[in-house]
């Protein structure tokens, strides 16, 4: 098994407001792997270190938990996923700069950011893959599967909103 750390941020909408009423509730519901985050009114945050055959079982066996918990829940965002420049240099261990000077050098092969503007974000599992395949950083799969899954819930639960027909566990995101 592998550890995967991941963060599930959730709007509490429909139910108690204080993040604290449902501490208990969590940790009975299997969320004891979880640092769960209750500063702001109204959402909650519970960052994982989940063992699990994969990144898929880890998130889907966290979602889970957490419906089971507080089933109007909303989720408002899996990480890691949307990031940006420094994100990437912080993962990688090194300079934000030199991120993109890899970006400038490869213009034509670099992932398309998710969203242009003063400040460029794009999707980690893109950019982590297009590393892994072209510069010699070394990349743990496990990190990069998260990635992946992250990037795919994400997408699911903005798809769900629009009424998407979607597979079992992507109904958790609703």
């Amino acid at each position: 098994m592998k550890e995967y750390e991941f963060t599930l941020k959730f709007s509490l909408q429909g139910t108690s407001l204080d993040p604290n009423d449902h501490l208990e509730k969590l940790y009975d519901s299997g969320c004891d792997d979880a640092l769960i985050g209750t500063g702001k009114t109204g959402s909650i945050a519970l960052d994982f270190i989940r063992e699990a055959d994969s990144a898929y079982d880890a998130i889907n066996s966290a979602l889970q938990n957490i419906k089971t918990a507080i089933p109007e829940a909303k989720l408002i965002e899996a990480t890691p996923d949307i990031v940006g420049l420094t994100d990437v240099a912080e993962i990688l261990g090194c300079s934000r700069q030199n991120i993109r000077q890899i970006m400038n050098r490869n213009v034509g092969s670099f992932p398309h950011p998710i969203h242009e503007g003063k400040s460029s974000i794009w999707h980690l599992f893109t950019v982590l893959n297009w590393l892994k395949e072209r510069e010699a950083y070394q990349i743990d799969d496990a990190f990069t599967e998260l990635a992946g899954m992250t990037m795919k819930v994400n997408a699911a639960k903005e798809a769900y909103a629009f009424g998407a027909d979607l597979p079992k566990m992507y109904a958790l995101v609703s």
